[in-house]
This record gives structure tokens, C-alpha cells and sequence, in this order.
């Protein structure tokens, strides 16, 4: 029979204890509850679009004022 020793844990220090403490309370709080979703934004500002669309509906404004004159 093979006798494995493992590695004796250490001690925990009163400010690592108090951390771990504090951990678990917030942790505890949290159980049961759903995850809050964030609302997920856009990877363009308004500004931007805003700008894009400007651009795009005045080339369309231009390409037809110029197919009529």
C-alpha cells in the first residue's frame, strides 16, 4: 500500500481570515438572485450615425438632382 503525504496547508493570517469573511458575505448576498443584464449599447454614438446618415441621404439628394438637370 503507497502512503501519499500531501502538503500541509497553511495558516491563514486574521487579515487574510477577515478578507475571506468579508468575500462570503458578499458573495452570500448575491446567491438566489438573477444576474442583472446591462443594456447593451451600440458600437456607434447617435452623433455618428447621425453624421452617416447626413452623408449618405445628401450623396442620394445629389445623385438625383444631378440625373434631372
Amino acid at each position: 500500500m503507497v502512503c501519499i503525504r500531501s502538503r500541509p496547508h497553511a495558516q491563514q493570517t486574521p487579515k487574510q481570515r477577515a478578507a475571506n469573511v468579508k468575500f462570503a458575505k458578499k458573495i452570500e448576498k448575491n446567491m438566489g438572485k438573477p444576474k442583472q443584464v446591462k443594456a447593451q449599447e451600440f458600437p456607434l454614438s447617435k452623433t455618428w450615425i447621425a453624421i452617416l446618415a447626413f452623408l449618405i441621404a445628401g450623396g442620394a439628394v445629389l445623385e438625383i438632382l444631378r440625373l434631372f438637370f
